[in-house]
């Protein structure tokens, strides 16, 4: 059963290529803040909360740029919170670590993240919670850096419990999985549309 699958790209197709590229890098580009929520079905959604829950985080955000290209915005959060500030929290790209992640495009994880100087606080104090542990990863589609995604163990300020336990040292690669996997899924859609093969 270790027979492979002989297919070659068709000849015909292959004056076509150049547009083709130039199109989709058309396409990633016109991709936002405001308009990825269209292209973000059940399944992707499924995919990300997986990864997140392999990793024992509390929640988990997609974060990407505005189309004006000077913040990032949460544009997904699986936690509890999510209608507070997805969609209306603006993280400026001069501060936080998600924003030093998009910038350098390497992965960032840390536990105890809250002692870190270079950690915005502004989400944090809007919500009324602390940060304790962060991984957050570039998220790439059609070759590009897009944006981030971030997933946080989390405790409520008036809580006086004990802390997280913070991530594994696996955790990372549990959540580079569940991105790469989610980059595949969002592609495979973008150029099923772009060619005319989605019902859409």
């Amino acid at each position: 059963m270790n027979a492979r699958a002989n297919i070659l790209p068709e000849p015909r197709f292959a004056e076509l290529q150049s547009a083709l590229v130039d199109r989709l890098a058309k396409v990633g580009a016109g991709i936002h803040a405001e308009n990825f929520g269209s292209l973000f079905d059940p399944l992707m959604r499924e995919v990300l909360q997986q990864g997140f829950a392999e990793a024992q985080a509390h929640e988990g955000t997609v974060w990407l740029l505005d189309e004006a290209g000077g913040y990032l915005v949460p544009v997904y959060n699986s936690g509890h919170r999510a209608d507070q500030f997805v969609g209306k929290f603006h993280q400026p790209l001069n501060s936080g670590l998600i924003c030093m992640v998009f910038a350098n495009e390497q992965p960032f994880v840390e536990n105890e993240v809250y002692k870190n100087s270079q950690q915005s606080k502004l989400l944090d104090k809007a919500l009324g919670v602390q940060t304790h542990a962060l991984i957050a990863v570039p998220f790439y589609f059609l070759d590009a850096c897009r944006g981030v995604i971030s997933c946080v163990q989390l405790k409520n300020l008036a809580d006086s419990g004990n802390d997280p336990p913070g991530f594994a040292p696996t955790a990372l690669r549990n959540v580079q999985r569940a991105v790469m996997n989610l980059s595949r899924l969002i592609e495979l859609r973008l150029i099923s549309l772009t060619v005319g093969l989605s019902s859409e």
